[in-house]
C-alpha cells in the first residue's frame, strides 16, 4: 500500500502547487462566479478520483480491498468513498460560517482571503491525516472505541441542536495569546505576508494570527468530523482520501457561500440529523449493518431537505414591535422612551 499513499500525496501535492503557484499566483478578490467554477472542478476531480477509486478496489491494486481493515470490492468502495466526501462536505459548512466570523473580526482584505486558506489547508490536511492515523489505530486495536465515537457524534448533535450560533472572539484563544506573548505583532496588513519588517524588526502580521485562528478552530471541527467519516468506512485510505478532497473543496465552497450562508437557515437541522443518524449507526453496528448506499441515500436526502426547505420556506418578517426594539425608534422614527 505505500506507494498507494505516496502516490495519493504527490497528487494532493501536486494539485496544491497547480493551485496557488501557478493558476492564482497573484493575490486577488476571488468573485462568485470564479468560486463557482472552482468549486465544480474541485468536484469534478473527486468524482474523477472516485472512478480510479472504484477500479483501484475492483482489481485489488496494492492490495486494496483486501487488507486486514475492511476487506471490500470496487462497487463498496466507491459507494463509501462518495458517501464520505458527502458527509465531509456538508459538516464543512459550519466550518465555513465560522472562517467567514473570523474573517470578519480581523478585517482581512478579501484580495488576502485565498492564500491565507491556502495555507489554513495544508494545516489542516497534516492535522486531519495525524488524527485518522490514530482514530485508524484506535478503532483497529480497542473495537469498543466506535461505541465511544457514535457516542461523541449524539453529542455534538445535541451540543449543535440546542445551542445557538456564538459569536467568534479570536482575542480569547489561547493560541493567540500564546503567539503574541512570544512574537512581536504589527497593527496592519503587509499584502498577503505573514512576516514583515517593522522599524528594523521582524514581526509577525495580523494574518498569522488569522491562520493561528483558523487552524486552531480545524481541529475543534475534525473532531467531529473524523469520527463520522469512520461510521461510514474505516478503511483508512478511504477515510484520508475522502476528508483531503472534501477540504480541497473548501476553499472555494467558502468563496460562494460565506455570504448567503444566512439563507440556508435549516441546514443545521440537517446536519445534527446526519451526525446523529451516523452516531445511532455506529452503535448498532454490531447489531444491524445498514448497507452504504443506503446511508448514502439517506444523507444525501436530509442536505438537500435542509436546502430546499430554506429556499422556499419564507424569512418570518419582523414585527413593528421587535424592529422598533432593535433599531431604538418606532415607526414615526422617533427615539423609544
Amino acid at each position: 500500500m505505500a506507494p498507494l499513499w505516496v502516490g495519493f500525496i504527490l497528487l494532493v501535492s501536486l494539485l496544491l502547487w497547480l493551485d496557488l503557484g501557478v493558476l492564482n499566483r497573484k493575490a486577488h478578490a476571488i468573485s462568485i462566479r470564479e468560486a463557482l467554477r472552482w468549486t465544480a472542478l474541485w468536484v469534478s476531480v473527486a468524482l474523477l478520483f472516485n472512478v480510479f477509486v472504484y477500479f483501484l478496489y475492483h482489481h485489488h491494486w496494492f492490495g486494496a480491498g483486501s487488507g486486514p481493515y475492511e476487506p471490500m470490492n470496487g462497487h463498496q468502495a466507491a459507494v463509501k468513498f462518495l458517501t464520505g466526501y458527502l458527509v465531509e462536505e456538508s459538516l464543512s459548512l459550519d466550518n465555513v460560517f465560522v472562517i467567514a466570523l473570523i474573517f470578519s473580526y480581523f478585517g482581512v482584505p478579501r484580495e488576502n482571503q485565498h492564500r491565507t486558506l491556502f495555507w489554513g489547508i495544508v494545516g489542516a490536511m497534516l492535522m486531519r491525516g495525524i488524527m485518522i492515523g490514530a482514530g485508524v489505530a484506535l478503532l483497529h486495536r480497542f473495537e469498543w472505541m466506535m461505541y465511544v465515537f457514535g457516542t461523541l457524534l449524539l453529542l455534538t448533535a445535541l451540543k449543535m441542536l440546542f445551542t445557538h450560533d456564538e459569536a467568534v472572539h479570536p482575542d480569547r484563544n489561547p493560541l493567540v495569546r500564546l503567539v503574541r506573548r512570544v512574537y512581536p505583532v504589527t497593527s496592519h496588513y503587509d499584502g498577503h505576508k505573514f512576516f514583515t519588517i517593522e522599524d528594523g524588526i521582524r514581526k509577525m502580521t495580523p494574518l498569522f494570527l488569522v491562520l493561528v485562528v483558523i487552524e486552531s478552530t480545524d481541529v475543534i471541527f475534525a473532531v467531529d468530523s473524523i469520527p463520522a467519516i469512520f461510521g461510514v468506512t474505516q478503511d483508512p485510505f478511504l477515510v484520508f482520501s475522502s476528508n483531503i478532497f472534501a477540504i480541497l473543496g473548501l476553499r472555494s465552497l467558502y468563496f460562494v457561500l460565506a455570504g448567503m450562508l444566512h439563507r440556508f437557515r435549516y441546514i443545521k437541522y440537517s446536519l445534527v440529523f446526519v451526525l446523529a443518524y451516523i452516531g445511532v449507526k455506529m452503535l448498532i453496528a454490531h447489531v444491524l449493518e445498514i448497507d452504504t448506499l443506503v446511508s448514502l441515500g439517506i444523507i444525501a436526502l436530509a442536505l438537500l431537505t435542509g436546502v430546499v426547505a430554506s429556499l422556499l420556506v419564507p424569512v418570518r418578517q419582523q414585527t413593528a414591535q421587535e424592529e422598533a426594539a432593535e433599531t431604538g425608534h418606532d415607526n414615526q422614527g422617533e427615539p423609544l422612551a
